[in-house]
């Protein structure tokens, strides 16, 4: 097989991914909660410099997550392209998603759509554990790559995140609690309600709420957090 280039096709991809796959990884991906069912193997390290090189086609990318294989499926985030894939696409993707890894990768994706503001919404109030977890791991994600949206976006998603904080759901949890403090690292003006929001959930009577606010309060009073927040203003 030639190598890695754009005109790649996803048959390509996959054909190369089923080449380089070990055992060894997907033993180590189990241990960290990665779902292995088609997993072939493959890390990270080695999946997104192969994205570099194939580069990103949008209807590859749909070719590439209707294989259904966990590498190929990560590929196609790494390489799909945000401005062309529509919001039915991304619902239906959404529907698929069986592991906190894949909704991560893939949520990072979503973010850069033109309706990402729509998806957040709308996952946030499904019932499904891993399209719940999308909607807050888009805003972590959004609150770290969005330079140019104003920070009252994210000030008005705070009690989404409050409204969430009880979902004792393990993969749930740890996203609201992941946008929290992204949100609150995000600027000075966004640290002060994140850190009260935070505050207010660490004294709940509801055990989830108050793990995800006696975490998230570590982290945003943490001399650190306020230095970097400072030497970013200046």
């Amino acid at each position: 097989m030639s190598l890695p280039a754009p005109n790649w096709t996803a048959q390509d991809i996959v054909a190369h991914l089923r080449s380089i796959g070990t055992m060894e990884n997907r033993t180590g991906m189990a241990r960290f909660g990665i779902n292995t069912a088609t997993a072939l193997g493959i890390g990270n390290a080695d999946l997104r410099p192969l994205a570099r090189k194939v580069k990103r086609n949008h209807e590859r990318a749909l070719a590439l997550w209707d294989s259904g294989i966990r590498e190929a499926r990560l590929m196609a985030a790494f390489t799909g392209e945000p401005k062309k894939i529509g919001i039915e696409e991304c619902r239906r993707w959404a529907g698929d998603f069986d592991s906190w890894e894949i909704v991560d990768t893939v949520s990072d994706l979503f973010v850069d759509t033109p309706f990402w503001r729509q998806l957040v919404e709308e996952f946030a109030a499904d019932q499904r554990e891993f399209v719940r977890r999308t909607a807050f791991a888009m805003l972590a994600w959004a609150a770290v790559h969005l330079k140019k949206e104003p920070d009252t976006t994210f000030q008005g998603d705070l009690p989404l995140i409050e409204s969430h904080s009880r979902d004792e759901r393990n993969f749930v949890r740890k996203a609201v609690n992941w946008a929290l403090r992204q949100i609150g690292k995000r600027s000075m003006s966004l640290h002060g309600p994140a850190l009260a929001l935070a505050n207010r959930l660490a004294n709940s009577t509801d055990k989830t709420a108050r793990w995800l606010g006696k975490d998230a309060v570590k982290e945003l009073s943490h001399a650190k957090t306020h230095e970097r927040l400072v030497a970013r203003k200046i």
